[in-house]
């Protein structure tokens, strides 16, 4: 389909987010130019906003404002277990939960040497630089994939000499999900981390 130049500028910059294709990238362009100008202006004034004013944090490069972010400020949490993730999408998942109050140690990535990510691409460096403040427990709550599975068993590897209880987080069958639709590695992993009741 064409489009006059202004409109496939706007399509063409939507396509290139994650997930958006073609389709996407048209309504939500055409969404926009529905848009009052002021609406339309705040939503422009809020992207670049977010682009200048967050950053990472120094601690656990986290997604923050501030540095360091709220959650390694904060007094009430747990400061001896570190919960390791790749993204920062992670950290905003695992405090949903409001199960977990330690602190949070954030990958960016995971270890992928067919797509040339190897140790020093991520921030496994700094998390070890961290262990020495008195960190007794590192949990691997990484993806349950073969990159995340690789680099929770590297970065144990690392942690266990130097005396760290290092945990994975349990993998298996969904809430709700039926063993019928699910795929074998699955229900092994469910297997595998099943508990007494």
């Amino acid at each position: 389909m064409s489009y006059i130049a202004p409109i496939a500028k706007l399509v063409e910059q939507f396509r290139r987010l994650p997930g958006i294709g073609p389709k996407s990238a048209t309504r939500l362009a055409y969404h926009v130019l529905k848009m009052d100008k002021n609406q339309a202006a705040a939503l422009a004034e809020a992207i670049v906003e977010a682009k200048e004013k967050v950053g990472y944090c120094s601690v656990c490069f986290d997604l923050t404002d501030s540095d360091p972010c709220q959650i390694c400020r904060a007094e009430g949490r747990d400061r001896s277990v570190v919960c390791v993730v790749e993204d920062p999408k992670d950290v905003t998942a695992m405090e949903r939960t409001r199960e977990f109050r330690g602190l949070y140690h954030v990958l960016h990535g995971a270890l992928s040497p067919l797509e040339g990510v190897g140790p020093d691409d991520i921030r496994i460096k700094e998390l070890l630089g961290r262990v020495g403040q008195g960190v007794q427990e590192v949990i691997m709550a990484t993806n349950p994939d073969v990159e995340g599975e690789a680099t929770a068993m590297y970065i144990a590897k690392l942690l266990k000499p130097l005396g760290v209880k290092v945990t994975r987080i349990a993998h298996g069958l969904p809430v709700g999900g039926d063993l019928e639709y699910a795929d074998e590695v699955t229900l092994a992993k469910a297997l595998e981390n099943r508990r007494e009741i």
